[in-house]
């Protein structure tokens, strides 16, 4: 069961709600680049649902695009669940309209309809249900309302109980009757989409689809190629358009038809809440400074709250969650200093691997924890899409899109919780190639998750006074590396016209305590996870360097011990470099 839908229109909280998964949802486009799959549950009918990375349309431009096309098209899905956003209603359509071209079982899931009745919206979903042939069933996912409706609908549709017939598309003259004329040679050749219709191929032609027009010319007909050819120059001379706006426009026709049919609207004249807040958000002047405001804010708390809490009535190191932490580790090296005596080369690797390397580490759990804790809350809000808004005529200066600004906000970009890994994936989004490199290249000079530990230690030791100017600073310089990087690479490496940038500004929502609480787990819990596994088995490696091999002499004293070791020598050697910085 494939779930299907435009960007930012709920997919994969909808997914989230028939798995019980807890996969990263964002109030902004662009979260979801790959596919993943979970066992439904609560269904009668066992089923796998697939969360497919959000898409416009089957004429795949970019990445994460060409992923759900490639699914739907191959893999033949049992059932194709169409998450549509009840308060976009005509927009979403458009996708559906593709959908029903494929003549494959759907049942839609008619999401945040609870968003389309504050907007004043009402919807006919009986109508809506009898002019596209397939069941709407309404939800909202992210409260768990219409799933088991929508999970009993999809079982009967599965088991044949409810028999689904897709609407016919019809797009007029002349397209039906070029559509009609294709439809004949193609039927017989089967070689050029085997698992499709060819009344779907043939739209796909005159649409002027890159990918089925390739796989038209790998099949080598001629004949057939200039058929569809003449076919295409007809449409086109008649229309005095190309292919792909006739069927484009044809399509939002359709689905602005069916929008008009179905939707009534009980206040009009009114401008929504979140048009009022963009006036200042994605001001020319008060945007970019607004959002340094929230990056200080950001900085501010996260220190704030990682720092001693004075009204708690609780002794010393406990009035800190740091210091919470420092103390349990002190009390595991107190149980472990009886090993000193009888087993002093195991007590030497647990003091310094364990107590000094992961405690050293995990004190900066309580940091890490508020930093993702305010960037989930923004992540939910639907402030981060006005980010890439905001700084797009800033980047393009130095060679880059606003949709690179996404990829650079998931590496840190916004502040110091990201993380580069997931960054690269995310420019799948970009439809140019060469957009795509120079933003995999310049997305790891953000703070990320592992620097932010780093940054906080040698903030701490010399400026401990100026700790959020100084992180303040240290964002702005990986900025500024960032765009002179991708400025040099524009210009030398990757050379090249920059494509437009066109983004969708979704609604902004209240973020829900569980979801931001969830997200901050989810992150805080990998940066765990890493100081448990990586971090730890670098520092036993690092202790191995720091005491073998041993000197003859058994009284020998700690520094000297040190200094005979691998890594003592090593730092014999780098001693020169060293006292530059004005260390011994």
């Amino acid at each position: 069961m494939a779930i299907a839908g435009n960007p930012n229109a709920g997919k994969t909280s909808l997914f989230n709600a028939i798995t019980g998964a807890s996969r990263h949802v964002g109030n902004y486009p662009g979260v979801t680049v790959e596919i993943k799959e979970g066992r439904a549950r609560g269904s009668q009918i066992p089923f796998n649902a697939v969360d497919l990375p959000g898409c416009y349309g089957l004429t795949a431009y970019s990445q994460e695009e060409r992923v759900a096309r490639d699914f739907l098209l191959c893999h033949r899905p049992d059932l194709i669940i169409n998450v549509v956003d009840a308060s976009n209603l005509e927009r979403n359509l458009y996708l559906t309209v593709q959908l029903l071209e494929l003549k494959h079982p759907m049942v839609i899931a008619l999401n945040m309809v609870d968003a389309a009745e504050k907007r004043g919206m009402r919807i006919n979903y009986k109508g809506l249900e009898q002019l596209l042939g397939v069941p709407v069933v309404p939800t909202v996912a992210t409260k768990g309302i219409g799933i088991d409706e929508l999970l009993d609908t999809c079982g009967k549709v599965l088991a044949g109980i409810i028999r689904v017939t897709p609407q016919a598309v019809r797009y007029g003259h002349p397209v039906d009757e070029l559509v009609m004329d294709l439809t004949g040679p193609l039927t017989p050749v089967g070689a050029v989409e085997p698992r499709l219709q060819a009344e779907w191929v043939a739209v796909k032609l005159l649409e002027n689809d890159p990918a089925t027009w390739k796989r038209l010319k790998e099949f080598g007909d001629p004949d057939l190629t200039r058929s569809v050819e003449h076919a295409l120059k007809t449409l086109e001379s008649h229309c005095n358009q190309d292919g792909a706006s006739i069927l484009a426009e044809r399509r939002h026709g359709i689905a602005a038809g069916a929008a008009r049919q179905c939707v009534t609207r009980e206040r009009s004249g009114t401008r929504e809440i979140t048009d009022r807040i963009d006036d200042v958000v994605c001001h020319r002047i008060l945007g970019p400074v607004l959002l340094v405001g929230v990056v200080a804010a950001l900085f501010f708390w996260v220190f704030k709250l990682s720092d001693e809490w004075a009204w708690v009535p609780w002794p010393g190191e406990w009035k800190s969650p740091t210091g919470i932490i420092e103390t349990c580790f002190a009390g595991v090296e107190l149980l472990i200093r009886p090993l000193e005596f009888h087993l002093p080369m195991f007590h030497s690797l647990l003091h310094a691997a364990l107590v000094r390397g992961v405690g050293g580490v995990l004190s900066f759990v309580p940091l890490i924890f508020f930093m993702f804790l305010f960037i989930a809350f923004l992540e939910d809000s639907g402030y981060i899409a006005r980010v890439a808004f905001i700084l797009d005529r800033l980047l393009r200066v130095f060679g880059l899109q606003g949709k690179s600004m996404l990829a650079m906000l998931i590496a840190g970009g916004i502040g110091a919780g990201g993380c580069a890994v997931p960054a690269v994936m995310a420019t799948r989004t970009l439809r140019e190639e060469k957009d795509r490199i120079i933003t995999m290249l310049v997305a790891p000079f953000m703070n990320c998750g592992a620097k932010l530990p780093v940054y906080a230690m040698l903030i701490a030791a010399f400026f401990p006074y100026r700790r959020t100017v100084m992180m303040l600073i240290l964002w702005g310089l990986s900025w500024v590396f960032a765009l002179c990087a991708a400025w040099l690479l524009r210009r030398t490496v990757v050379r090249g016209e920059q494509t437009p940038f066109v983004m969708e500004l979704p609604p902004y929502h209240m973020p829900t305590l569980r979801g931001v609480l969830m997200h901050t787990w989810e992150r805080t819990w990998a940066y765990i996870r890493k100081a448990g596994t990586i971090i730890l088995a670098v520092n036993i490696v690092l202790w191995a360097f720091m005491y073998f091999p041993r000197p003859t002499d058994a009284d020998a004293s700690p520094e000297q011990r040190l200094r005979y070791s691998l890594a003592g020598r090593m730092g014999s050697v780098l001693v020169p470099v060293s006292e530059l910085a004005g260390f011994d």
